[in-house]
């Protein structure tokens, strides 16, 4: 669609009280907002065509200024634990003063859907300060075609505006950045960061929100699909490699993040993949590695040589979270439709820096729930300050930012799904093996993709199995192709007592943290749990 400035549109664009603007350009595609983008000194170019930027001080999402409006719609259905809450007068001042702040300024608006299923996706309308911004939402989101443009009715509006400075005790908020959410009518107002993964975040929370009134399956999770059409669901927080063991060549990539699972099977909210570029090689993950070489891709807070304008992906001085933003399409083997049939496996990965989880683990479907519930991986040293042995991470859901309703409406509908299909679920750890951080080793890649191999192609169901004495799910003996020591974590370890003592240290994390989740389950799902007497012996 072409560039249109205030005074040259040939149709008027529902602007949510955006007035007084000198100018606003509408539905740019890649080209004219790179043009933008340098012109106004947004970013450079990097060798091979992908556009660099910064994200200033907020170099990931700033999850506790969030908020939500409460209102007749959210009172009783959002879980509020772990939800900030918003008056409906102090959103209200904040729109009105977002509203005067863009007075004579530019902006750009973009026109995308939420979710590839007709049935169940989510217009929406963009408002961004930054053409970069705008390009990045438009490379994350489905881009419409040119005959659904013609009359695009937005359901949802986004205002995005980085150079605005939220006030908290008019605006009701905790600081200046703020990231506040009506789900009544579907407004979302950004203001105070330039990290543009807010916005795409902003769209998953309203449709977490909004689809299990549907009995629809929001997930924050990876998807790919077989030749056979066996779909498969990789649920797991940053870091456990849900992005770059769904992108694998012998399948077809459905989504690297966000997807819906419905009546008619599952389908992608994106039209795009937002994947981490630290430490990222060719060698290692070649699909990924490849879209950064693209005109068109948004690389965020890499370093690049100003004069070869080569990027630097082992260089973390400027955050360890930089990323890159490209259109799906740019990964060879994705999906056309953003669509799969009903998964035929779940895969929950966790990254379990304390080294006592195997590598891969057969859950029961109470088992699925009880982990999903727990959403459990492990932060390392390094990866945040003041971070300086391994930390347990549990995120419901793997995503509580991002789920307003309570964990167990999420889980039991997951539950449901899964006997419903008669779905195989998998606990795989992406962790460490042999010793906790610092002393083992990061479990070997070839390893991971040959058990996942195993799951996904049915071999695995079959193979005999043993209990694990303190989680009590079934883990594979032997799988061909891998070494046998490393499906038994406690032989691994050269002090198989100081694994015991390691092994109970997690079971009362788990225990801990579940301890809130137990009055919304059944006994099955408590029965699935690990115990310190089982620990213990």
């Amino acid at each position: 669609m072409a560039d249109k400035g205030v005074g040259q549109q040939s149709a008027p664009v529902d602007t949510c009280g955006l007035a007084g603007l000198a100018g606003l350009h509408h539905n740019l595609t890649a080209p004219a907002l790179y043009e933008h983008a340098i012109a106004r000194g947004e970013g450079d170019i990097a060798a091979g065509g992908a556009l660099v930027v910064e994200t200033g001080v907020h170099t990931g999402r700033s999850p506790k200024d969030k908020f939500v409006v409460v209102d007749e719609t959210t009172h009783d259905t959002v879980w509020w634990d772990n939800t900030a809450s918003m008056t409906p007068e102090a959103f209200a001042r904040l729109h009105a003063d977002m509203r005067e702040h863009v007075r004579g300024m530019t902006l750009y608006a973009q026109d995308l859907y939420g979710g590839a299923d007709p049935d169940e996706r989510i217009s929406v309308r963009v408002f961004t300060e930054y053409a970069w911004h705008s390009l990045f939402i438009r490379n994350l989101l489905i881009r419409p075609d040119a005959s659904e443009l013609a009359g695009f009715d937005p359901e949802m509006t986004i205002i995005d505006l980085p150079s605005f400075k939220a006030d908290p005790e008019r605006h009701g908020c905790r600081t200046e950045t703020v990231i506040a959410c009506d789900f009544t009518r579907k407004i979302v107002l950004i203001a105070g960061t330039s990290y543009a993964g807010e916005m795409k975040k902003s769209v998953f929370s309203l449709l977490n929100f909004l689809l299990p009134g549907r009995d629809v399956m929001p997930m924050h999770c990876s998807a790919n699909v077989g030749a056979d059409g066996d779909s498969a669901v990789f649920f797991g927080l940053s870091g456990t490699g849900k992005t770059t063991l769904s992108a694998d060549p012998s399948r077809t990539l459905v989504g690297d993040d966000e997807h819906g699972w419905g009546p008619d099977g599952i389908f992608n909210f994106e039209g795009g993949c937002y994947a981490k570029t630290i430490k990222l090689s060719a060698e290692a993950e070649p699909e990924i590695f490849s879209t950064t070489q693209r005109f068109g891709t948004v690389l965020e807070n890499v370093v690049m040589d100003p004069v070869t304008r080569t990027v630097d992906f082992d260089d973390g001085s400027k955050t360890e979270n930089t990323r890159c933003a490209y259109p799906i399409e740019f990964i060879s083997n994705a999906s056309e439709t953003g669509r799969a049939p009903h998964p035929k496996n779940i895969i929950m990965l966790t990254a379990d820096a304390f080294g006592v989880l195997p590598p891969i683990a057969k859950l029961t479907p109470a088992q699925a729930m009880y982990h999903f519930l727990s959403g459990y991986t492990a932060k390392v040293a390094g990866t945040e300050k003041g971070v300086t042995e391994p930390q347990a991470t549990f995120s419901t859901c793997f995503g509580a930012p991002f789920m307003p309703r309570h964990p167990s409406e999420y889980g039991n509908l997951l539950r449901e799904l899964i006997a419903r299909h008669e779905v195989d679920c998998w606990l795989v750890n992406t962790g460490w093996t042999s010793g906790a951080y610092g002393t083992g080793y990061r479990m070997p890649i070839r390893a991971t993709r040959a058990l996942l191999g195993a799951a996904l192609d049915g071999s695995l169901r079959e193979a005999e199995c043993r209990t694990d004495p303190h989680f009590g799910f079934a883990v594979p003996v032997a799988v061909p192709g891998v070494d046998s020591t490393i499906l038994d974590p406690r032989s691994t370890w050269a002090d198989p007592i100081a694994y015991d003592r390691q092994a109970a240290r997690l079971v009362e994390m788990f225990v801990a943290n579940f301890a809130k989740f137990e009055e919304h389950v059944d006994g099955t799902v408590l029965a699935a749990a690990p115990t310190l007497a089982a620990a213990a012996e």
